[in-house]
């Protein structure tokens, strides 16, 4: 079994290094080396969104479980297994949809699962960290050539080549609560397609923080005597720089401060992060932000998963139930589509020698995501794997076919191309070329333009 050079079998649970890397930006930084610096502008041309004119869906929660969960323990739990495959939890929940049951740790989501539906026959055979997440967030091959935007970036570019996005408050793409780091962003796009991370954007501003920035601003613009010269040249930067004042200074502001949510909202979410991101998630596609990931951490579970599970799978439950009730009781969920899953599935038997003390490993062969909302048909099941959960036995799925699915659901030609810097144009989704899959395992069908799932899309 191949692993990430980066995972080192311990939940990453001392690498400081790597959270550091991918540490929130200060509000206070965010002003002095990004928004009120020339410079750090060129990542600053995010606009409010609007949705393309021939979208289902106006908006998309990408739900991402960094790490990998098991789908055994989520959403494709095989009771009948033995039990070095099913661990500790031989039981599912029933749900409210008659024939669908998912993991006995997931019986709030349960009840909502006709607002849902379950992929179960995801495969890339990527059993690394980066490949994996680059694929399951640029939904492509990297035998495609080319270093590939996410699919949020993707989205961002195409509304903003229609000349839909308008305004000057809000990204169209952002990731909270932290970047989920290991890839590109933006890709071939760009820094100015990079997500958004808020950072403390939700605390509230002091009036001494204040202050300091309005006093930091002014002294910006008596010292930019170049850029009163040169007024044309610096037109698109100045426009910037007020769009950056005006989501820490400004109304916009408020899309960021779930303390304006009612008590009951935020018991609803619950208060962990996974539930706060989930709710500011909510007030962001509400306030016009087309694409928002929220990278709920922990999964990457190689030993110990029992007493890691206990802690995850109640806060995933009760946040991702909450969102889509929330947004079916607000009217929301009908335009705004709902993912979730990680970069990989985990390997269906338990490691139960030291020092893994039951865990999983990496397993891109076969896992699941769950899809909802923005047109997505809710209550059913697509592809399946054996009875232990090891291999794909019908309908496989690759990663771009279910870009290709959001993008056909947001207004974006699947079968289009995207601008790139060397003077050409790109496929929005890359056919990849052939390849086998593993013995016994079948390979996910390569279609120009992505594989639409026409199971679960509307009409």
């Amino acid at each position: 079994m191949f692993h990430d050079p980066l995972c080192n079998h311990h939940d990453h649970a001392s690498d400081a290094t790597y959270r550091r890397a991918f540490a929130l930006t200060s509000r206070r930084d965010f002003l002095r080396i990004g928004a009120l610096t020339v410079g750090g502008l060129a990542m600053a041309p995010f606009l409010r969104a609007a949705p393309a004119p021939a979208a289902r869906a106006k908006a998309v929660i990408q739900i991402f479980l960094f790490g990998g969960p098991s789908h055994l323990d989520t959403f494709d739990p095989k009771p009948a297994a033995p039990a070095d495959f099913t661990g500790p939890w031989r039981k599912t929940a029933a749900t409210n949809v008659a024939g669908i049951q998912i993991s006995e740790l997931l019986p709030l989501l349960a009840k909502h699962a006709d607002k849902y539906s379950l992929l179960r026959g995801l495969t890339h055979r990527s059993n690394g960290h980066e490949t994996a997440t680059y694929m399951m967030q640029t939904g492509t091959d990297p035998a495609s050539g080319l270093v590939y935007p996410a699919t949020g970036a993707v989205v961002a570019c195409k509304m903003e080549e229609a000349g839909l996005l308008k305004g000057h408050s809000l990204p169209a793409y952002m990731t909270i609560p932290v970047a989920l780091g290991r890839f590109s962003e933006s890709g071939f796009l760009g820094p100015k397609y990079r997500t958004f991370i808020p950072g403390n954007l939700n605390t509230p501003l002091k009036d001494d923080e204040r202050r300091r920035i309005l006093g930091r601003r002014q002294l910006l613009a008596e010292l930019d005597t170049f850029g009163h010269t040169q007024k044309k040249l610096f037109e698109e930067a100045d426009l910037f720089l007020e769009q950056a004042v005006e989501m820490v200074l400004g109304k916009s502001r408020e899309a960021f401060d779930i303390s304006r949510e009612s008590e009951a909202a935020r018991q609803l979410y619950g208060n962990t992060e996974f539930g706060r991101s989930c709710l500011q998630a909510r007030r962001l596609i509400e306030h016009g932000v087309a694409y928002v990931t929220v990278n709920m951490r922990g999964w990457d579970t190689h030993r110990d998963q029992a007493d890691r599970y206990r802690k995850l799978m109640p806060e995933l439950d009760q946040g991702l139930s909450a969102l889509f009730a929330d947004l079916a009781q607000r009217g929301l969920l009908d335009t705004t589509i709902v993912t979730c899953g990680g970069e990989f599935g985990r390997t269906p038997k338990f490691l139960t020698e030291p020092p893994w003390n039951g865990g999983r490993n990496h397993f891109g062969a076969a896992f699941s995501w769950l899809v909802g909302g923005g047109g997505f048909r809710g209550g059913q099941i697509v592809g399946a794997t054996d009875f232990r959960g090891e291999r794909v036995i019908e309908r496989p799925i690759s990663p771009w076919d279910l870009s290709a699915s959001i993008y056909k659901l947001v207004g974006v030609d699947p079968q289009g191309t995207l601008p790139h810097p060397g003077g050409f144009t790109a496929p929005v989704v890359p056919s990849a070329p052939e390849s086998k899959g593993p013995k016994g395992n079948a390979a996910p069908a390569r279609v120009p333009g992505g594989g639409i799932l026409r199971e679960i899309m509307p009409g």
